[in-house]
């Protein structure tokens, strides 16, 4: 559980960090929301939005983590979650449970997400996949 004697009040504006692309993909732009520190890397928090258009994907893949959900805030995403497509449109909240094997395939121009993973520092496992991905729509 956290609690005020393991974690620190924290409030990001928008201005308060930069968007960087030394993140997980290099073709999305991430920004911190600040939880992570604050909570001493149970949590991670951080806004997630295209920077390419899509061309290759995540590739298959499983984090090794306690809790993910992503929640879509503006144009949309496909994901492949085992065997199903899964379009995530604005407004959207997925819970990824732990270990399930997932590739996000295409995405539009506007897409950002915001994204909480628990621990901050999970991992990602490449995998194979278990069906065929669909073509990208071209931007």
């Amino acid at each position: 559980m956290l609690d005020s004697a393991t974690t620190k009040f924290s409030h990001v504006k928008p201005g308060d960090t930069a968007w960087r692309s030394d993140g997980l993909r290099d073709f999305f732009l991430y920004r911190d929301l600040g939880v992570e520190e604050a909570t001493r890397g149970r949590v991670l928090a951080q806004l997630v939005k295209a920077n390419m258009a899509p061309e290759k994907g995540t590739g298959w893949h499983r984090h090794e983590a306690e809790f993910h959900i992503v929640i879509m805030t503006k144009g949309w995403a496909k994901f492949m979650y085992e065997d199903q497509e899964t379009l995530v449109s604005a407004g959207d909240c997925v819970h990824q449970r732990p270990g399930i094997v997932h590739y996000l395939f295409d995405y539009s121009p506007d897409m950002e997400y915001i994204e909480i993973v628990g621990p901050s520092d999970f991992k990602t496992i490449d995998m194979p996949g278990p069906c065929e991905v669909p073509p990208v729509t071209p931007w």
